[in-house]
């Protein structure tokens, strides 16, 4: 990802955050956010986000499941800067709910449409699809896994 790219993406994203910060909701700090399979939920990211997500995240655990965030430590997020549109805009708050989906989708679309003018493919799927694909990817122990940062090569992705 070039730095103009990955400016935009932070650019969008910051929007998203204004928008976000102007309705409001209520965080309840609980954690349901991340533990997708427990609360019904799956964070769908593109490979854009995939790419800014992984490009400052810290070392996790392989293989992911679609189950939870591994990013998730002791109910407080450690990739709160790089984190996807999904995340950005997820709350449990029930009288957020129509706004935060009107967010989400005036947001992806800025996304998909930074893709289509680049020219870059684009892709949505669930996070631990991102997370578990490239070149090379096998198991890692999760004592292994805090040792050295685990990259997705997005060359397959894009």
């Amino acid at each position: 990802m070039t730095p103009d790219l990955h400016s935009r993406v932070l650019a969008i994203y910051a929007a998203a955050d204004a928008a976000v910060a102007a309705a409001g909701p209520r965080c309840d700090v609980s954690g349901r956010c991340c533990r997708f399979k427990e609360y019904g939920h799956t964070l769908f990211i593109s490979n854009l986000e995939a790419e800014v997500l992984l490009d400052a995240a810290p070392p996790y655990a392989r293989p992911v499941s679609g189950d939870s965030c591994p990013f998730q430590v002791d109910n407080l997020c450690t990739v709160r800067e790089p984190r996807p549109l999904g995340c950005r805009v997820y709350f449990c708050d029930p009288t957020y709910q129509e706004t935060g989906n009107a967010i989400s989708e005036t947001y992806l679309r800025q996304l998909k449409e930074l893709a289509a003018e680049l020219g870059t493919d684009w892709r949505y799927a669930p996070l631990h699809v991102f997370l578990n694909e490239g070149e090379g990817w096998g198991p890692v122990p999760a004592a292994e896994s805090k040792l050295a940062p685990t990259r997705l090569s997005l060359d397959v992705l894009c």
